[in-house]
């Protein structure tokens, strides 16, 4: 008895064209390149997802009108954005991330202590990416956002993280030895950054900060302490299992910082 051969997959680029083996792994890079596109930019045309991707105009023509059909990206007249979907997804990520459902309460008890923006970050090659950012009326004027990404050498998060890594450029043993990072006017001019890694050396890929105006911001145990405790704080949740409660950081501060009344009564 005669058997038919199932017939072959279908080819993105050519309709009836049959795919190779390596054609799936082709079509994946070409939808992240175009998903890549938006990075940066609300809105893109076709022909602008053509110019940034490289993609034939047939094929990005093709894989727009299906991740729109996919909730991926919306389309309004000519112009293509990110769906809803996407913005499902990417929330979800981060709420999943374990690092990020330990430090929820910490990074708010240290805003209310410091009265500065607090990020979360976790290095990413060369780049920090913002996992958290809380901060009242100040974070609207702080040029970042959860999901954004700055080079790590420009930020206080980034040399935090980079230092503890092992890297030995001028300044990483000062703050190994410290267990901190400072940065003013870097990649977010006109403020500054105090930043500590949460973990040891050679474990710490995530980094808490509190970011505020120049004009406001003191470099000293006033605000480096209260970083150094939620770093602290944050990674003894992450190693017993158990968050450790605002209310025992409070204490703590207040036993070894006097000065930091002061600060407490701002916030």
């Amino acid at each position: 008895m005669t058997t038919l051969a199932e017939p072959a997959p279908i080819s993105c680029d050519r309709p009836g064209t049959p795919m190779n083996d390596a054609a799936p792994t082709a079509v994946l890079d070409r939808l992240s390149l175009v998903l890549e596109a938006f990075a940066g930019r609300e809105t893109l045309s076709l022909a602008e997802v053509v110019v940034r991707t490289g993609v034939p105009r047939s094929s990005a023509h093709r894989m727009l009108d299906r991740l729109v059909a996919m909730r991926w990206l919306r389309r309004q007249g000519r112009d293509y954005s990110l769906g809803i979907r996407l913005v499902e997804l990417g929330s979800l990520a981060v709420h999943q991330d374990r690092v990020h459902s330990a430090s929820a309460d910490h990074l708010h008890h240290l805003y209310r202590i410091t009265g500065m923006v607090v990020h979360l970050a976790v290095l990413d090659g060369e780049d920090i990416v913002y996992l958290d950012k809380i901060g009242g009326r100040l974070a609207a004027h702080v040029p970042t956002r959860v999901g954004g990404r700055l080079p790590a050498e420009r930020t206080a998060l980034g040399n935090a993280l980079l230092a503890f890594t092992g890297r030995d450029l001028p300044g990483d043993a000062l703050i190994r030895e410290r267990g901190f990072a400072t940065h003013r006017d870097g990649a977010l001019r006109g403020f500054g950054c105090i930043a500590a890694p949460i973990g040891p050396v050679g474990e710490a890929t995530t980094a808490v900060s509190i970011c505020g105006p120049l004009r406001d911001m003191r470099f000293d145990h006033r605000m480096t302490n209260p970083v150094q405790l939620a770093a602290g704080a944050i990674w003894r949740s992450l190693s017993v299992g158990v968050r450790v409660t605002p209310t025992l950081q409070r204490r703590d501060l207040l036993r070894s910082l006097p000065t930091a009344a002061s600060v407490l009564s701002e916030g």
